[in-house]
């Protein structure tokens, strides 16, 4: 934009020092065609006088000298006949057309005085001419040969000097566009940076306010809004984990009542009627435990997205990990399970040489747990491998199964809040695992990925970006 403003302004200012110039050369044309007129009329007064009385005296010696003289001074010929015969000095021609056709115009008493405006790059010599005689007759005709070069040459000098004057102007003209463009424009880029941040974090840095009166209220506008924006932002999560966190303690209370109440129960209907109850209770506390830690997620992505954004600024280095021993952990952890669903569990042997990335090791943990138990619970008797593998430009966690996967739609549709596979309905779930898994994976600058797998199956994939090594991050330094 700012270059689309800029080159609109320079060719407006363009185009006015260029009308400017050219009325200034316009008039610096015509000022030297009028004084070169001006003197060439006067000399070629004298020379008419001068044959005037040479006519009436019949002598021209005087006339002939002075025309001698005139010619050796500014290099101009000149001719003038009179009834006794024609005088001429300087080499003008008079068979020349220009010459012939100002004698003809004069012997019919019709004076050619005027001379046509100087053109810079022009050529050439023009003529004047006027009659001489008494007012009834005409006693003779003088032509004049006008030499321009004198004066077309101190027109070039003067285009030259308004050519640099106007080179001058234009770069002012340039230096102020460029400072008015910044001074309009840098708000608007302000503005554009806060909106980027309040969509990536939800938070923005108040702008200040320059530029413009326009945009300095515009900016205080914005800096209103996105504060409110983010307060309401954080207390709408905060309420849902302020309601999920005190929502446990009545449920907790019911659990109890209802362990209670199945100790006195007698019949086998009121134990399976309990059982129910239970199991509805159970599926209640999922959802509470899902939503409290979706809402740490979103916070830990809000958070580790404002984080990335001072890092970049700071030119700060995130604290690197060795992830294997975290997908052994996990893989231990989820192994009872895995077996109880009469599945398989492997992990992959660790990359030689060890690889490092950016995440925080218990967020991580958290991912790659997540996973497992999505497919331990919708893959039941599948083969289940962990792998950790390096690919161009970084480093990817795998969770993959044998088993029945998603078609594209759904796991397009995967990562929403509360989605389940219709497929799915029956399994005990709430819909929030893979969501949790997106959000701490943008938390921690990775992006979460649902792939199919070959032939069958489903691959869970978290990619990270290289991190660099020691030997990479000093000649980075130096």
């Amino acid at each position: 934009m700012r270059l689309r403003v800029l080159g609109i302004l320079s060719l407006l200012s363009l185009l006015m020092v260029v009308a400017v110039s050219g009325v200034i050369l316009a008039s610096a044309s015509r000022e030297l065609t009028q004084e070169v007129q001006i003197n060439r009329i006067a000399a070629l007064n004298r020379f008419a006088q001068v044959a005037y009385d040479a006519a009436l005296e019949g002598d021209s010696t005087q006339l002939e000298r002075e025309m001698d003289g005139y010619s050796r001074l500014y290099g101009e010929g000149i001719l003038i006949r009179l009834q006794q015969g024609t005088l001429r000095s300087g080499g003008l021609d008079a068979d020349r057309p220009a010459v012939r056709d100002a004698v003809s115009g004069a012997s019919l008493n019709v004076s050619n005085t005027v001379l046509p405006t100087l053109e810079p790059f022009g050529s050439g010599s023009e003529v004047i001419s006027r009659s001489f005689g008494t007012g009834s007759q005409v006693l003779g005709e003088a032509v004049l040969e006008v030499n321009l070069d004198a004066a077309r040459q101190k027109l070039r000098e003067r285009w030259l000097v308004v050519g640099l004057a106007a080179a001058a102007l234009e770069g002012l003209l340039l230096l102020a566009a460029a400072r008015l463009t910044g001074w309009v424009l840098r708000p608007v880029h302000r503005l554009n940076s806060a909106v980027t941040e309040l969509e990536e974090t939800g938070r923005s840095s108040q702008l200040p306010a320059d530029g413009p009166p326009e945009l300095r209220e515009l900016s205080r506008s914005f800096t209103a809004m996105a504060q409110t924006v983010s307060e309401a932002i954080d207390s709408q999560r905060q309420l849902i984990a302020d309601t999920s966190h005190e929502l446990r303690n009545p449920v907790g209370a019911l659990r109890l009542r209802i362990d209670l109440l199945e100790l006195e129960l007698q019949t086998d209907r009121e134990r399976a009627a309990a059982a129910g109850v239970v199991a509805e209770l159970e599926r209640v506390e999922g959802i509470l435990d899902g939503v409290l830690k979706l809402a740490a997620a979103e916070h830990r992505a809000f958070e580790g997205s404002s984080h990335s954004a001072a890092a970049l600024a700071s030119h700060s280095k995130p604290d690197v990990i060795d992830p294997y021993p975290v997908l052994q952990e996990e893989v231990e952890r989820a192994g009872p399970a895995v077996r109880r669903a009469g599945a398989s569990l492997l992990l992959d042997s660790p990359p030689d040489p060890p690889v490092q990335l950016a995440c925080n090791p218990d967020e991580l943990a958290h991912m790659v747990g997540e996973m497992l138990a999505n497919s331990t619970k919708y893959a039941p008797g599948a083969r289940i491998s962990v792998a950790l593998r390096q690919r161009p430009g970084g480093v990817s966690i795998e969770v993959s199964d044998d088993g029945p996967g998603l078609p594209a739609d759904q796991r397009a549709a995967s990562t929403g809040r509360f989605w389940r596979a219709p497929q799915h309905r029956k399994i005990r779930g709430n819909g929030l695992g893979l969501t949790i898994v997106d959000r701490l994976a943008e938390a921690n600058g990775a992006r979460f990925l649902l792939e199919q797998r070959s032939p069958n199956g489903l691959i869970a994939r978290i990619d990270f970006s290289r991190q660099p090594s020691g030997q990479d991050r000093e000649r980075t330094d130096g």
